[in-house]
């Protein structure tokens, strides 16, 4: 189906990314998943290209806020070609916004510059051992100094997607003790440089997928945090950090859709070409019927979540909408990508073809930023149930 959701500016930014995808990553790209993560560099090519620092006003050295769709765009053609950019789309689409919505005057002059040109990377320290995605259960703790002068930071953390090629790390600790009346209170959001003393990196954590991108293990023992660098209001963590939820989720559900039309022309490509009995296999009735099933489910996603990314230009992207995006999105890039590696027989499942890749990294897009069982549970409270 003729999508319009992009205009002729966001094609000609496309053209821009196409090129610098297949320049720039694409021919390094096997390199970067031996080494479980991207060179630190790229992130400034990126920054060169103005693209690690959307939402920052020209202020700040930024390119203002074109909307989220330039951001689709790029995570499309990263998908079309098979690669990821290591944490950028956390860096960029997850964690800058809080900088943006809760930053003041002196933060903002302090750490937009250098996130605009790709000089510093975030990432965002949340889950710990035993918590998973209970966040009122969070046991880090950074107590204010006798002197009011820092924060004493001390705990651990999971799971954290890309602190290795970050500078900035957006930390969730506990700033008051736990009130069994109000879980959710007490917490706040602390900006921690990755090169403090105290800030350490434990194991890096060995994935099925998402292999050019690290994950990490991290630990805080007696760092000291300017309170110059408590983000927001003290206390206030809880629910800064369901601000952005729905662009999140939309972003990953934006995501496996594109990945999962990338799929099927691997597919169509792969079949096309693979002859057995004496024909390719694109002639078997089977792979026909299979490709126009994966077509028509991934034509129906796509309608859904570009009228989200329509919504969301607007301002009027509900937490329902956005959820309804990443459970459908996901759970059919599930199916297809499943569908497409079957084509491709037992060459489908070694890992110089795109699609073997894809079916493993595709997996935790239903974990991550809400499973799709909370997925459910957001989607059932909309209808009232």
């Amino acid at each position: 189906m003729k999508r319009t959701v992009y205009n002729e500016d966001h094609e000609a930014f496309r053209a821009v990314v196409r090129d610098f995808v297949a320049g720039e990553i694409v021919p390094y790209y096997a390199d970067w998943e031996d080494a479980g993560l991207p060179p630190r560099d790229l992130f400034r090519k990126m920054g060169a290209l103005g693209v690690t620092g959307f939402g920052i006003p020209e202020e700040y050295d930024g390119p203002g806020d074109p909307g989220f769709k330039y951001q689709a765009v790029l995570n499309e053609e990263c998908a079309y070609a098979g690669v990821m950019l290591g944490h950028y789309v956390l860096s960029t689409g997850i964690v800058l916004p809080y900088l943006l919505d809760l930053a003041d005057e002196e933060q903002k002059k302090r750490w937009l510059p250098g996130v605009a040109s790709g000089d510093i990377m975030l990432c965002i320290a949340m889950t710990e051992p035993g918590t998973g995605s209970d966040l009122a259960g969070i046991r880090t703790t950074a107590v204010l100094s006798e002197d009011g002068t820092h924060y004493v930071l001390n705990g651990s953390k999971t799971f954290i997607t890309g602190a290795r090629n970050s500078e900035l790390c957006v930390v969730v600790a506990r700033t008051s003790p736990a009130d069994p009346d109000d879980r959710r209170g007490g917490l706040s959001l602390l900006v921690v440089p990755t090169d403090s003393e105290g800030f350490t990196f434990g194991r890096k954590l060995q994935k099925i997928g998402l292999r050019s991108s690290d994950t990490n293990e991290l630990s805080f023992v007696d760092v000291k945090v300017p309170v110059e660098n408590l983000l927001g209001e003290e206390g206030r963590g809880f629910e800064y950090l369901g601000r952005n939820l729905a662009r999140e989720r939309l972003a990953i559900g934006a995501e496996a859709i594109a990945r999962a039309r990338a799929a099927i022309e691997f597919a169509k490509e792969y079949v096309r070409e693979r002859q057995v009995f004496g024909r390719p296999v694109a002639h078997f009735q089977n792979t026909k019927f299979v490709l126009a099933e994966c077509e028509t489910e991934v034509a129906a996603a796509e309608a859904l979540c570009d009228r989200a990314l329509d919504l969301e230009e607007t301002g009027e992207l509900t937490t329902a909408d956005a959820a309804r995006v990443k459970l459908f999105g996901t759970e059919v890039a599930g199916r297809v990508i499943d569908k497409c590696l079957q084509l491709h027989g037992g060459y489908g499942y070694v890992l110089e073809y795109p699609i073997a890749r894809m079916y493993a990294d595709i997996r935790v897009n239903r974990i991550y930023g809400g499973t799709s069982e909370v997925m459910k549970s957001i989607i059932a409270k909309d209808m009232g149930l």
